[in-house]
């Protein structure tokens, strides 16, 4: 007889925004009663901080005690128009930031607080009170795009299928004209060199070089347009992962820059040496579209494709985070879904890699909060 209890999942269990934090290893989520704080790897709740009103927007600074908070869902506990900066160990607010119109999405680092509203992104000190350093207007920015690395800030510029480049220690901005078509995803590298960009189509990422923003290399997804949900670069920096509503993640190599000129953006390489893990790479680990190798067809069918791909099973919008080079776990918010998928040799496919789904649960299972909807 089988006497193990079954896992049960409450209805009313939802969540109203997941937001990894600087090295993903664990994710903010924003609920009806407060806000949770969930371990990546192993899906695991370090905190339930309850409130009498909802936070649509969490976002974690690293793994320390502050996070950047704003109100949603049926009651919230804070105006959507507000951010306020929380202090978990002494559990107040610590700093406000009130604007004219609803935020969209918050980023923090040590020494740095973004926010996004739907037409501008403002860059403020992360000090009491805040200084506001930079305001950059951008167009219709409905899913808060935004992106703080160790050196820039990268957000939609004022024209469509542009990028804004700003360099946090210069001060310098450069506009990226990296599509014609509005900007549906960014990411930047974690060792600040590369800049991932995917518009509306979704068939093509581009990577360009944050020194020069000159073009590094193209990546295909596919060749049916598809929404892309998230984008993330490995710890290394040197692969990267695309999730889209097509219900599929996608992991490309990216060849790393050359060790001798720092400045200058790195270019795909004719040859190959070994293994992701020590930073390079096989050709064998490279699909190039067919229609590339055929005479006299533009360069944009020439993109590098996916090494490995895998079927992502949550719902709706969806983000990503790289808990080390060969594990990626990704969180749905609508169903409130956490993967975890892992990259293993795989002799026998074309690039002798293979991405499989490791795991699976509910990560707002056992908390017990209001429904949503």
């Amino acid at each position: 007889m089988n006497t193990r209890q079954a896992l049960t999942i409450p209805e009313r269990a939802t969540a109203l925004s997941a937001n990894y934090n600087s090295d993903s290893s664990c994710f903010a989520v924003g609920l009806e009663d407060g806000f949770a704080v969930v371990n990546s790897d192993p899906c695991e709740l370090r905190v339930h901080r309850r409130f009498n009103g909802g936070i649509g927007i969490a976002s974690m600074l690293g793994r320390a005690n502050f996070l950047a908070l704003v109100g949603g869902g049926r009651t919230p506990k804070f105006p959507p128009n507000r951010v306020v900066i929380w202090d978990d160990a002494r559990q107040r607010v610590v700093i406000t930031l009130e604007f004219n119109s609803d935020v969209i999405s918050v980023r923090l680092s040590r020494s740095k607080i973004i926010v996004v509203l739907r037409n501008h992104i403002s860059i403020y000190t992360f000090s009491s009170p805040p200084e506001r350093l930079q305001t950059f207007e951008t167009v219709n920015n409905d899913f808060g795009l935004a992106c703080l690395g160790s050196k820039h800030v990268a957000s939609p510029g004022r024209t469509l299928g542009q990028v804004n480049l700003f360099d946090l220690q210069t001060s310098n901005n450069t506009i990226v004209p990296a599509h014609t078509s509005s900007i549906m995803a960014l990411a930047l590298s974690p060792n600040g060199e590369l800049l991932a960009t995917a518009s509306e189509n979704g068939t093509i990422i581009r990577i360009f070089s944050t020194a020069s923003g000159a073009t590094v290399t193209e990546l295909r997804r596919g060749i049916d347009k598809a929404r892309i949900y998230s984008m993330a670069f490995s710890p290394s920096s040197n692969r990267l992962a695309v999730t889209s509503d097509k219900g599929t993640l996608h992991i490309f190599d990216i060849l790393p820059s050359s060790s001798s000129a720092a400045d200058t953006p790195p270019r795909p390489s004719s040859g190959g040496s070994e293994a992701a893990a020590t930073g390079s790479h096989t050709e064998s680990n490279k699909r190039f579209s067919l229609l590339g190798k055929l005479p006299l067809l533009p360069k944009y069918f020439s993109s590098e494709w996916s090494f490995a791909q895998a079927k992502v099973e949550g719902t709706g919008r969806n983000s990503i985070g790289w808990t080390n080079e060969d594990t990626i776990t990704v969180t749905s918010t609508e169903d409130c879904k956490w993967e975890k998928f892992v990259i293993l040799n795989a002799p026998h496919t074309e690039s002798g890699k293979a991405c499989e789904r490791e795991a699976w649960r509910n990560f707002v299972e056992g908390m017990d909060i209001p429904y949503s909807r």
